[in-house]
This record gives structure tokens, sequence and C-alpha cells, in this order.
């Protein structure tokens, strides 16, 4: 991995969101959530909320507020120059790529950009002029088509666009600055539904599972962005190494995302960038599509175990919820006394030395946290897990009431956001069919695989204090 330090100019500001206590000296945010001790002139640094790179110190100061996901880049005046190579994996969609081309021809940024078309296979061959076009000589799959173009590429940076995307104007120059710092491998734009015809037509605008959402983000697992989708990348070349996994034909970008910030590398979100996407607009061929990404769950439980649990959980939170749903005296009064010992816990944990004991924070932070559990257990509930739930939906009339509760209720809350760009009706069929497409393709994908890894709960990552 590279080590060189941020460049002089470059800055990060505070995110929306990071809490900070004794006038300063101590930062909390991120996602996971995590606590920073400032030193005096860290804090004097931090003071105004933003810290540009001007010596060693300014820059190691940046990075250890980037890595800790409390600041996120802020690059108006960074420059990176475009040396970048196109690579458009594709097979069988000569509509689709002259459509992508022509897209990357209008844009002032991209047009002349050296472009690599890797035709993996096609049953007639890729024929397009003012590109190279490498055919492969039997389909190996997108991650080797990736590769493929990967090591063709002469340029430092590659940008990975697959065939059915168009890019909007200006997706490359919000995705260039990024790359001024030499310890990031990729940044990924943020994936918007082409406009289309069809009942799903609203609901994949709204929520699409390849929009990763509105806000900038580091990437890494257990992060609020965990991954990004491999339709669209801008990469450096000597962070990717050998690319993609070729074996994996479904969640070789979340397998990626995972190496590289193991490594040591960063990734990161930034959706000022946007490359519209063409979605499966034939319900049956959404849903096999979206059955055939919770296959991929195993692939990755096989390579990175825990981290691709559908349900990460402490074991106090889940006593506490165990508790509270028995929804009798003592058993609510239990799951207080829970709470109780938790807030004590933490209180000491973010207790500095000398000052008070923080109760209020620690209150807050529990309950918040208590809060976002229940939330991933109601989805966990309808997603990942639904063969349980229905399972004991068919025994127990409790078990009825409460499934079809959390069903419509997170129906209504997925819905609320987007309540003016998709109806409610149209939204709740489709987010429940969804879910049990992507949960059975999970549950097909584990038990193929013999990997129970994918489906069971884990452990949340320990809160750091530095």
């Amino acid at each position: 991995m590279s080590q060189g330090r941020l460049p002089d100019g470059y800055a990060v500001a505070l995110v929306p969101g990071v809490r900070s206590r004794e006038d300063g000296a101590v930062l909390i945010g991120g996602s996971p959530m995590r606590l920073l001790r400032l030193a005096p002139r860290a804090r004097a640094l931090v003071a105004d909320g933003r810290v540009v790179v001007r010596d060693a110190a300014t820059a190691e100061l940046a990075g250890r507020l980037l890595d800790a996901g409390v600041a996120a880049p802020d690059l108006g005046a960074v420059r990176v120059p475009a040396d970048v190579t196109v690579v458009v994996p594709v097979k069988d969609r000569p509509a689709a790529l002259a459509r992508l081309l022509t897209a990357l021809r209008d844009d002032p940024a991209t047009r002349g950009l050296p472009v690599v078309v890797v035709d993996d296979g096609s049953a007639e061959p890729v024929d397009v002029a003012g590109v190279r076009v490498l055919r492969l000589p039997e389909s190996g799959g997108p991650a080797a088509a990736r590769n493929a173009g990967l090591r063709t590429a002469a340029t430092p940076f590659v940008a990975f666009l697959d065939s059915d995307c168009v890019p909007r104007p200006g997706w490359l120059a919000a995705l260039l600055p990024h790359l001024a710092d030499p310890r990031l491998a990729v940044v990924a734009p943020r994936i918007a539904a082409l406009p289309a015809r069809g009942w799903l037509a609203p609901y994949e605008a709204a929520v699409s599972a390849l929009d990763m959402g509105d806000r900038p983000a580091p990437v890494h697992p257990h992060g609020a962005v965990s991954y990004v989708p491999s339709a669209a990348l801008l990469a450096r070349r000597s962070g990717l190494g050998d690319g993609f996994d070729e074996t994996m034909r479904v969640a070789e970008d979340v397998d990626l995302v995972w190496r590289l910030t193991a490594a040591g590398w960063r990734v990161r979100y930034e959706p000022g960038g946007v490359v519209a996407h063409e979605h499966p607009a034939r319900t049956g061929k959404w849903l096999r599509r979206r059955a055939f990404y919770g296959t991929g769950a195993a692939a990755l439980a096989a390579r990175h175990g825990s981290l691709v649990s559908p349900l990460v959980l402490s074991s106090s939170t889940a006593l506490v919820w165990a508790l509270a749903l028995g929804l009798r005296g003592r058993r609510r009064a239990a799951a207080g006394a829970v709470l109780a010992v938790s807030t004590a816990r933490l209180a000491r944990r973010l207790r500095t030395p000398g000052g008070p004991l923080p109760l209020g924070l620690a209150a807050g932070l529990v309950a918040r946290g208590t809060a976002a559990s229940g939330r991933a257990l109601a989805r966990a509930a309808t997603r990942h897990h639904w063969p349980l739930a229905a399972a004991a939906a068919l025994v127990s009339r409790r078990a009825r009431r409460g499934l079809l509760l959390v069903a419509v209720a997170d129906a209504a809350v997925g819905w609320w956001p987007f309540r003016h760009r998709v109806g409610p009706v149209r939204f709740a069929a489709a987010r429940r069919l969804e879910d049990l497409a992507y949960g059975a393709g999970v549950w097909w994908g584990a038990l193929r695989a013999r990997e129970p890894r994918a489906v069971l709960p884990a452990r949340p990552p320990r809160v750091p204090t530095t």
C-alpha cells in the first residue's frame, strides 16, 4: 500500500452529526461510532470544524479524522489530471454499449479518454469504431472482463462502467479530486435508475439496490455504506493489485472493497457524481436478479467470515429485545435493568480522567443503539431471515400478528422519505417481493455452499476510543 501522506491543500471537514464534548477535546461520531480524544494542538486545528493540510502534522490529523469517519474530504480546490482509461465489460448488449459510448463522447470531461471495451464472449463479436476492443475467447464473467481491461490500461487510474450504464455529465469531475489522497484506492459515484416504464420503475427510482444514498461516506464493513457496486467505479491501478476475484460471479464488488480496506486502503462513496443504470423492468427478471444478489452472501462468508452477517447484535442488546418482546411487566423491568447496566458501563468508558461520569451522553447513545438494533431485527425478520419468521408464524398466532405488524411498519417507514415519488401500496408490494427474493437467494446460497455464517448473527465491533 502507498505510504504517501495527504498532500498540502487537501482539506477535510467534520461531518454532520459529529458531537463535540469538553470544548472540542473529544469528538464522538462515525459509523460505527467511535470516540476520539484530541491533543491540545489538534483541538485548536479542528476548532472551526475544518482541517487544511499544510505539513506532516496536519496531514496526520486529517487522515486520522478521515479514518475515524468523523470527517469527509472537502475538495473544492483540489484538481487531479484526468489520466483515466475507461473499461467497459460487455456481453450481448450492442444497443446499450452504443448508448454508453455516446454518453462518454458527449461529456467534455470524458471525450477523448482511452476506452477499452472487453467483449466477454458475446454471440455477435463487438465491432465499434474509435475504441479498443478486447475480445475474450469465452465468457469469464464480469470480474474476469474487468480484470482484462485493468491489465490492458496504461494510465494510473481506471474507470469501470458496465455497459447498461449511462454516466451523467460531470460524474468523473466529481470523483477525480478524491484521488489526490494517495491512500484512496476506489471512489464510487451514485447509481441512479434510468427512466423506465412498468410498475416497478417508481420504486427502483426511489430505492434501487445499487443506490447508496445522497450522503458522501467512507466505505468499509459495518459502516453506513459497507460496499459500493461495481457498475461504476473509479480506481487507482496500483491499489487494485490483481483486481476482482474472477471465481466470483456475484458480490465480487463487495469482496474487492473489503479486501482493500483490510489492506489499509481507503474507499469512498461520492454521490456528487451520478451514473444512471438500466434496471430490469419485468417482474420475473427483477426478482431473479435480487435472488442472484442474495446468493453472494455465502461466497462472502467463506472469504470474510462474520463481516457478511445480516444481523449485528451485542449480547446485551439481544437480551434487552428478548425481554422487551416478552410483553410482561417483570420482563420489561428486566430489560430496563439491562439498559441501565449498559449505560453505566459505557459512561465509564467515555469518562475522561478527572471528569464527571457522562451518564446523559451514555444513556442517549445506548438508547440510539437499542433503537437501531430494533430496526435491524425487524428488517431481518422480513428480509434475510424471513424463512424463520414465516415458520414461526405457521405455528404461532402471536408470531403471525407480530410478523404482519413488522412487515407493514417496515414498508411504511421505508416509504415515508419517498412518499412524493412512489405510492404506498406500490412501494410496499415491491419491497416485500424484493425482500422475499433476496432472502431466498441468501438461504439457497448458504445451504448450497454449507456456509451458515451467511445467515448467522454476529457481535458488533468494539467501539474504539483513541
